[in-house]
């Protein structure tokens, strides 16, 4: 006797919302108007001179400014990751990640370890340790204490986003 063979195919909703959302980026240039968004910007800019002005002496001679350098290259290539997400909106994509904490946790730490590297800049810098690269060290911990401040803002931004959304 001839067997029937049936076959049944289910599609998920979640195969089908993915195949759908990840064929076009989303680009966000309201986020680069808001104050996270610019305190984001200028993070990247004056970082970039935090490391750079460290990069350019002899500071591998001088663990603090290794130090220095670490956190600020560290952070400066998150906080550009952070900014391509944001920008391109990929945390609407991946709504399993809880971003607000996320974001509360990155600003957190980011501003802790900048203080920290910031102070050590600071205290670092002496012209009886080196008279030739004094002023670009002086300078980098300049800027290291205004990338804080930033890190600073943004993560008191983050904590207001984070606290309401704990609150629904």
């Amino acid at each position: 006797r001839p067997r029937s063979h049936t076959v049944t195919t289910t599609s998920s909703s979640f195969t089908a919302n993915l195949s759908a959302s990840s064929s076009t980026l989303a680009y966000d240039r309201e986020f680069l108007r808001t104050l996270p968004g610019l305190l984001m910007v200028t993070e990247i800019v004056l970082g970039l001179l935090v490391w750079t002005l460290i990069a350019g002496t002899e500071y591998f001679l001088y663990p603090a400014f290794g130090w220095v350098m670490f956190v600020a290259v560290f952070y400066w290539v998150l906080t550009v990751f952070f900014l391509i997400i944001y920008m391109t909106m990929t945390y609407t994509r991946i709504p399993q990640v809880p971003w607000t904490t996320v974001g509360l946790c990155f600003n957190g730490s980011a501003f802790i370890l900048y203080l920290i590297a910031a102070i050590v800049d600071a205290s670092s810098v002496t012209k009886e340790l080196d008279s030739h690269n004094y002023n670009s060290w002086a300078a980098s911990s300049f800027f290291a204490f205004i990338v804080t401040s930033c890190y600073a803002g943004n993560t008191y931004f983050s904590f207001v986003s984070w606290r309401s959304r704990t609150l629904q």
